[in-house]
């Protein structure tokens, strides 16, 4: 049997700093003080220094924005490139290339992954889980030595130890499946033995531990004695919520139809969950949600009230915005998040969103926006799927959806997020050769349609950046102060999670057994934030109709955040028609230029408005996990490579 050196689980970046050093170089994440950098001897005798031990794995977590120049993140049905990003993942997963996740620069490997780095241009998934993982056996091996801390100073060791260990190797079975579930430190000269489990049994060891951190840790750092030396600094600390919040995750994903039946062609099974992991699922998000409303955390959802929708101006009235879950500007770069985003990184920004995420979302038309021409584009599919303001999706009979006024009275949702025909997209100063496309042409033949350089599908993406990054308002200038980041998780997708365990038992009144809310009340409190009406009665009778509407409110409430191709995965849908396609809206317009100077752009007239196939994802049930790098297959008979690889 092969002997592991510096690679795998014994990962030779390890070995490039002192045990438990916490680096000087954290110090602004952590409000750190000097005399907490220590040598691996004195790494555990004390709270401050062991919290400073832990650090270090917070400064691995990977930025799916920022890791790289020009990133892709979105996998699924949901985002398509133009052919100058060919190179890049999104692109590669659309022609099956999935080998190609080693080779693109994203988040979940990047060559020269560093740990020790706080560039966000240094970290990604693969290398920093199994580093982090060690590290956290480390740690919990050694909490004997914690001989002068408090009691509650344990408990928020432990806590953290134990969620990591967790969540690294939940973030990596979410595309591998079932792995060695690494639990106590390996030495490095001993032969490796770990058995690959089962997607189940790794998820039944990862809902151990998570469960462990939720018992362990406080809702909020802010209310102990020990996070008083960091009051106001502590939201990105771990804590009970993010626990609840992965332990929910974790028995869902372990209960989806993926899991329960294996990969498979057909779709025959996508509604057939495993109820005993969903229950459980249930369960943990109800004890999070019962805290939530009952006003125990620090958490809610964030208000979604405009004055003027379309450049995300918040009302007068409004106290929070769901706009700053994902971008801030002119807020001296504050951590986007408000009070929804639950679990982040460290995100240090100083106009780092400037040149890695500000310019890949507009129009590279006459330098409307610069850079090169690289632009994540949503697809038609994806944003059909925003229904109606009065709930129903827009192939419902009673929807009242025209498509000779297809903008019109849409999911409020939809004016946030999305950039189509007519949009105001340029305010300030432009050149005369720019002029043309101060208002965007979407329409078939537009001039904002170009493959190469717009759009091939009648959009762009305005809910991760503002469409006000460009040469004419320059909001992706150093005085803007733009920060962008995406949340792992947040309230809403927490509420979307519990419907969907609960739907699967129970229909649309199922609810947990410690939590006054069923399914459908926990969906339609998304839907009542945004202004949407509520899942229609007609929807409500037939569980198979009610689980497509959640899946539905899942693909536009959580749109462009990462979570679609795991959710087709875990569906059974990945391989199946529509959600193997990607497509263009094509439509004639019926209004003239002036029209759209003085006129809402909702409320154009169009003609032929119709869907077209750009691309179908061919993809076998070997598409349902990624295939592991092969010099790991190749380090002992138990490690192999997953089917079709």
């Amino acid at each position: 049997m092969k002997r592991i050196n510096n690679t795998f689980l014994w990962t030779g970046l390890f070995s490039l700093i002192l045990l438990g050093a916490c680096l000087v170089s954290c110090e602004e994440y952590l409000d750190k003080e000097p005399e907490s950098t220590v040598s691996n001897d004195d790494a555990f005798k004390n709270f401050r220094n062991f919290q400073g031990y832990i650090e270090e794995i917070y400064n691995c977590i990977p930025d799916k924005e920022k890791c790289n120049w020009c990133p892709s993140w979105n996998w699924g049905d949901d985002e398509i490139f133009n052919p100058e990003a060919d190179s890049r993942m999104t692109h590669q997963a659309d022609l099956g290339n999935f080998r190609a996740w080693q080779s693109t620069g994203n988040w979940l490997y990047k060559s020269g992954s560093n740990p020790t780095s706080t560039s966000k241009f240094d970290h990604s998934l693969w290398p920093h889980a199994w580093y982090c993982i060690r590290k956290a056996n480390m740690g919990l091996a050694n909490l004997d030595k914690l001989t002068t801390a408090t009691e509650e100073e344990k408990e928020l060791i432990e806590g953290q130890l134990y969620f990591f260990r967790a969540w690294w190797h939940f973030e990596l079975i979410q595309y591998f499946g079932g792995l060695p579930y690494v639990d106590q430190v390996q030495n490095a000269t001993a032969e490796l033995t770990l058995p690959r489990l089962t997607y189940q049994e790794c998820a039944d060891k990862i809902a151990a531990d998570f469960r462990k951190a939720a018992d362990l840790l406080p809702i909020d750092w802010d209310k102990t004695t020990a996070g008083k030396d960091t009051e106001g600094k502590n939201q990105l600390r771990i804590n009970k919520i993010m626990a609840l919040g992965y332990l929910g995750k974790n028995y869902l994903w372990a209960g989806s139809p993926l899991m329960k039946n294996g990969a498979q062609l057909g779709g025959g099974q996508t509604y057939n969950y495993d109820e005993e992991y969903c229950k459980k699922a249930a369960e943990a998000f109800g004890e999070l949600l019962t805290l939530v409303e009952s006003g125990k955390t620090q958490y809610a959802l964030a208000e979604f009230k405009y004055k003027d929708i379309y450049n995300h101006e918040k009302a007068s009235d409004a106290k929070t915005c769901f706009t700053d879950i994902f971008y801030t500007k002119r807020q001296n770069w504050l951590m986007p998040g408000s009070v929804e985003a639950i679990f982040r990184g460290p995100s240090p920004d100083a106009n780092g969103s400037n040149w890695n995420t500000s310019k890949v979302f507009g129009p590279k038309v006459a330098g409307i926006v610069s850079h090169d021409n690289v632009i994540h584009q949503p697809t038609a599919n994806l944003v059909n799927m925003y229904g109606m303001a009065n709930g129903l999706p827009l192939d419902d009979p009673n929807s009242g959806f025209d498509p000779n006024y297809p903008f019109k009275n849409r999911d409020p949702r939809f004016y946030h997020d999305i950039v189509f025909d007519g949009f105001h997209y340029v305010s300030g100063t432009i050149s005369a050769e720019q002029e043309p496309y101060r208002y965007c042409e979407l329409f078939t033949g537009g001039n904002m349609r170009p493959v190469a350089n717009a759009s091939r599908t009648g959009y762009f993406i305005q809910k991760l950046v503002p469409h006000t990054c460009n040469e004419g308002d320059k909001d992706y200038d150093w005085g803007a102060n733009l920060h962008c980041y995406l949340p792992y998780m947040r309230l809403a997708d927490i509420y979307l999670m519990y419907a969907e365990a609960c739907a699967s038992y129970g229909g649309s009144q199922g609810k947990a057994s410690n939590c006054s809310l069923t399914a459908e009340n926990a969906i339609d409190k998304i839907r009542e934030r945004c202004g949407a009406a509520s899942v229609a009665a007609s929807y409500l009778a037939d569980d198979h109709k009610f689980m497509d509407e959640i899946r539905r409110e899942r693909a536009v409430e959580l749109a462009f955040e990462g979570f679609r191709f795991n959710d087709l995965q875990r569906w059974l849908l990945l391989t199946e028609y529509p959600y193997n396609t990607k497509t263009s809206q094509e439509f004639d317009r019926m209004e003239n230029a002036d029209f759209f100077k003085d006129n809402d752009p909702r409320n154009a007239r169009v003609a032929n408005f119709r869907q077209e196939i750009i691309l179908t994802r061919i993809f076998g049930t070997k598409h349902y996990w990624f295939p592991l790098p092969d010099d790991d297959v190749y380090l002992y008979p138990g490690f192999g490579q997953n089917p079709g690889w």
